[in-house]
């Protein structure tokens, strides 16, 4: 465990510039800094989409966009004039804690560490670097292990007690207005999101109109979900059912999104940010993993939420676009999926 040079540190940001599930993943331990020091201002940088779920967590004040980093994927490397704009708003925050709660730290470390904050905590080993001063403050990354307990093993090692395992999504009576507005919550409904951000994570649509159609055949009415740029997937999928879905792809924004998934009778989805929603909301789900790492993104809850994957030697997977035969989904049979839904549906749990 490590010591702190004061019992409340008034200023602390935090670092975590990833997507969706892996931000609803950070909220427990996020969730752990606001009960361990309740009167702090906390920041968090992140990702620009994240401004609006920062505005809504109890754990966070403030919320700083971060410009991207070379190295990091999410956002290209950005402009001097950007990074020398970002620095001067991070640093006249005067942090006393800068937090690193991004990953291993091989390519943030030395960015929060020029955040000019008095003291430095996170992910960090010999290799990965980490300031001499904050050594005490630092912890491996876990190369194994559920993503949400991988980040509370740096709370652990801070001294901060939990607060719980579960996710924060917290949505209001507008999101439900809004939703009520496309779907009637008095007929039950599934809801099928074929897409996601990476195609090396994509079931095949034509397999997701097959278990579709089995649960439009059991009285459910089939919703299917995507982003505006998933359009051309998610008419593929409505193309080959048999049953009409009610399709509402880019006509939801996140907040939508959850009410309508929180009165969601069952979820199918890929491995993506929308299966992290379910494990927030308590909505059973089934998550058809391809390419990804399931020891590290399965939501915790394994009787509620079912993850089936087909292992082969290439997961978890590098790439965009799968560059083999794909058989990480297809080697996923459709019968499992569905017998897997229909169970879930029907209050049937693992």
């Amino acid at each position: 465990m490590a010591s702190l040079p004061w019992l409340q540190p008034r200023r602390i940001g935090v670092f975590r510039a990833l997507m969706l599930g892996d931000m609803l993943c950070a909220t427990p331990a996020l969730r752990a800094l606001r009960s361990a020091w309740p009167e702090a201002h906390i920041t968090l940088i992140g990702l620009p989409w994240a401004a609006g779920l920062a505005q809504r967590l109890a754990s966070i004040d403030d919320f700083l966009a971060s410009p991207g980093w070379p190295g990091l994927p999410e956002l290209p490397a950005p402009a001097p004039e950007q990074m020398r704009s970002f620095m001067g708003q991070v640093r006249r925050r005067h942090f006393d804690l800068a937090i690193q709660l991004h990953g291993s730290g091989q390519l943030t470390n030395a960015l929060v560490a020029s955040f000019g904050a008095e003291c430095n905590a996170g992910f960090g080993d010999e290799k990965t670097g980490f300031p001499a001063a904050d050594a005490s403050r630092f912890v491996p990354w876990p190369e194994r292990g559920n993503e949400i307990l991988r980040l509370l093993q740096l709370t652990d090692h801070l001294g901060l007690p939990r607060r719980g395992v579960e996710l924060d999504l917290p949505l209001t009576l507008e999101d439900y207005r809004r939703a009520d507005a496309l779907v009637s919550r008095k007929k039950p409904y599934a809801i099928v999101h074929a897409g996601s951000q990476l195609p090396s994570r994509r079931w095949p649509p034509q397999r997701f109109a097959a278990v579709a159609d089995r649960l439009a055949a059991t009285g459910l009415t089939v919703v299917l979900t995507g982003t505006a740029s998933e359009k051309l997937l998610v008419d593929s999928v409505a193309s080959a059912m048999a049953h009409r879905p009610l399709d509402l792809c880019g006509e939801t924004d996140l907040w939508t999104l959850g009410a309508l998934l929180a009165s969601a009778q069952v979820l199918l989805c890929n491995d993506t940010g929308l299966s992290h929603m379910a494990a927030a909301l308590g909505v059973p789900s089934v998550i058809t993993a391809c390419g990804s790492e399931t020891e590290r993104w399965a939501p915790l809850n394994r009787h509620k939420h079912r993850v089936l994957s087909h292992e082969v030697a290439c997961r978890p997977c590098a790439h965009r676009e799968c560059p083999l035969d794909h058989q990480c989904a297809k080697g996923l049979p459709v019968k499992l999926v569905t017998e897997a839904v229909i169970q879930m549906a029907n209050g049937e749990v693992a």
